[in-house]
């Protein structure tokens, strides 16, 4: 199948909010992962997301480059052409890319759909993520306002997040407390900001979680949250303004906490060190 443009990503998405599963979102940093992450979904029948971080990005360009959105654009071409011939749906994301970061990676990619789309050709991207979680509520949707007016006009889908997921990844350091747990009124003010103009977004509310994989015990993740910010905006708005939240940090979690959380309306799930774990021991059985 093709890469999932706008329209059948939204139906994949609304599918997943109503059938209580989560579409599988895998990092990925060659030609060589991207493979095995289409190959695997195509074993297992599923539907699912092949996503790129900055330092994956920064990877596949080569050592001496580094250069992220050309390695982004890499892998993107090469998922394009090779997700034709598998039978099933993928998506293409990015993955966390802060404010300092954009006109780096993520806007360089618009740009470059932008290109595309201008010639006729499909999005190259299906989705980005702007992680706004290091700034202020107020300065972390003002970015996200003029992000989501640029994306609707592009059938591009947005990814977001408030709070700060825990742990770390590519340089992306999530340490407060008191911020890992998103609030009702932090997702009431998203929706009250975003929702007027238009367009698609995903939320990625923080409940406990972390990135990385740690001894039992050491996360505490309350689902819940996310049903006290669903109910919330429901209440508020009314239930065409439900979220479709993302799970970051989802390696090593139980399978009652995932599937709580699926309840509540999480339709994405982030996977990257567990796929890191499985590609570094198939190469070290290889060799010793």
């Amino acid at each position: 199948m093709p890469v999932a443009d706008f329209d059948t990503y939204c139906r994949i998405l609304a599918r997943a909010r109503e059938g209580r599963f989560a579409l599988p979102a895998v990092n990925v940093t060659s030609l060589t992962t991207a493979n095995a992450v289409l190959r695997g979904l195509a074993e297992s029948k599923a539907d699912g997301i092949v996503q790129v971080s900055t330092g994956g990005g920064a990877f596949a360009s080569g050592s001496s480059l580094k250069d992220m959105a050309l390695g982004a654009i890499a892998i993107a071409e090469h998922v394009h052409r090779a997700a034709e011939r598998y039978p099933i749906y993928v998506a293409l994301h990015t993955d966390h890319c802060l404010k300092d970061k954009l006109d780096k990676f993520v806007l360089p990619l618009v740009e470059e759909t932008e290109k595309r789309r201008a010639s006729g050709q499909p999005n190259l991207f299906t989705a980005h993520m702007f992680d706004g979680s290091n700034l202020s509520l107020q300065e972390n949707l003002e970015i996200s306002e003029k992000l989501l007016a640029r994306f609707a006009k592009n059938d591009l889908v947005l990814e977001i997040e408030t709070g700060a997921v825990g742990g770390e990844e590519d340089d992306v350091v999530g340490d407060h407390a008191a911020k890992l747990y998103t609030t009702p009124d932090e997702t009431l003010e998203v929706a009250r900001r975003l929702n007027p103009i238009g367009g698609r977004y995903l939320l990625a509310a923080t409940f406990g979680n972390v990135h990385g994989v740690y001894k039992p015990g050491h996360v505490k993740l309350r689902p819940e949250v996310l049903k006290e910010c669903q109910e919330a905006v429901v209440e508020k708005y009314g239930e065409e303004a439900r979220f479709h939240f993302v799970f970051h940090g989802g390696s090593g979690s139980t399978q009652e906490e995932i599937h709580t959380s699926l309840d509540y309306g999480v339709v994405k799930m982030n996977v990257d060190t567990d796929m890191q774990y499985a590609f570094t021991r198939a190469v070290a059985g290889h060799m010793f």
